[in-house]
């Protein structure tokens, strides 16, 4: 049966999962703008997922799961979509093959359209898990993860990754990754080292294509980096051959990205309405997330004009959408 990943025009271009950033309110704000072709969530732990459900009791003794954990649960809140965030990919992470079966079931019953597996987050928190970037250290276990998820559910199953550890090493990791046929696979264009230090390396792109090709022309490839308008993407992917660009910092201050608007071309008062629109879908989010988690969109919003950085800092202060509403109407903008 083909997925939504067949049926996307070339180049497409998804969304980045970025962690207090595409929750479901930024991507309520996204697709309101013109949305990407595919949404991703932030990542979430399928170790925490699964400690955090509910057991109840049968009528003979025995314990049964409910995939569905409490209303009250954080991680469960990491999943909330809406229909017009479609198609929606979650993106799960674990070095346990057991606790992807369980979080891929659970993203099943949830309605997403596809899971992708984290194997490229340089936090140390997250690699001492064996997660993230760590599981290019260890070949047999991101093999066997994919398996899991694959086995888990229906739902197509994508990988995010980069390009080597301390030094790129796609001819050894890119293989590894193709022969497990996921549906698509990630690449962020740089290795663990190099985190975001350093540019993206674009020509690594044309390398992993020709990979590809050999080894399974069907797996789709998403490049990764850098990427800040689609004018500039559908250029990456013409050259390097790839089939998707994954754009991320890029919608910083941007909603409008993917409808193909670059960020300076867009008035200062339109960008302060979004901001405030954010602000509100923001506290619909349950339970609640701190408001502090929208200063980062506060820095990209309020940017590059007279005043900013004064302005910026009062709207630091903010601890609600009216405040934000407040702070900018005492100032006349």
């Amino acid at each position: 049966m083909k997925s939504f990943w067949n049926k996307l025009k070339k180049p497409f271009f998804v969304m980045a999962p970025m962690a207090d950033v595409t929750d479901v309110a930024f991507r309520a704000l996204v697709a309101k703008h013109g949305g990407p072709d595919v949404f991703w969530t932030e990542f979430v732990s399928a170790d925490g997922l699964y400690h955090t459900r509910e057991v109840s009791a049968k009528s003979d003794g025995a314990n049964s799961m409910i995939y569905h954990t409490i209303d009250t649960n954080p991680l469960m809140r990491d999943l909330q979509f809406t229909e017009e965030q479609r198609p929606i990919v979650a993106q799960i992470f674990s070095s346990k093959p057991e606790m992807i079966t369980y979080a891929t079931k659970l993203v099943a019953e949830l309605g997403f359209d596809g899971v992708d597996l984290n194997m490229g987050c340089p936090d140390r928190a997250i690699e001492r898990q064996g997660c993230g970037s760590a599981m290019m250290k260890t070949p047999e276990v991101a093999r066997a993860v994919i398996r899991a998820a694959k086995e888990a559910s229906a739902l197509p199953v994508s990988v995010k990754t980069r390009v080597g550890y301390n030094k790129e090493s796609l001819d050894e990791w890119l293989p590894l990754l193709l022969e497990e046929a996921p549906a698509a696979i990630t690449l962020h264009l740089r290795t663990r080292k190099e985190m975001s230090l350093v540019p993206a390396d674009w020509e690594l792109m044309k390398e992993a294509v020709e990979i590809r090709n050999k080894i399974n022309p069907n797996v789709l490839l998403i490049g990764n980096g850098d990427v800040t308008d689609l004018e500039q993407g559908k250029q990456l992917a013409v050259e390097s051959g790839c089939e998707g660009i994954m754009i991320g910092r890029g919608m910083f201050g941007n909603p409008w990205v993917f409808a193909g608007r670059k960020n300076e071309d867009t008035p200062l008062a339109e960008k302060l309405a979004a901001l405030i629109e954010l602000a509100h879908n923001f506290e619909k989010i349950s339970p609640p997330k701190s408001f502090a988690i929208l200063k980062k969109h506060i820095k990209a919003f309020v940017t590059g004009f007279a005043g900013a950085a004064a302005l910026r800092a009062e709207l630091m202060q903010a601890e609600s959408a009216a405040d934000l509403e407040r702070i900018l109407h005492e100032n006349q903008v």
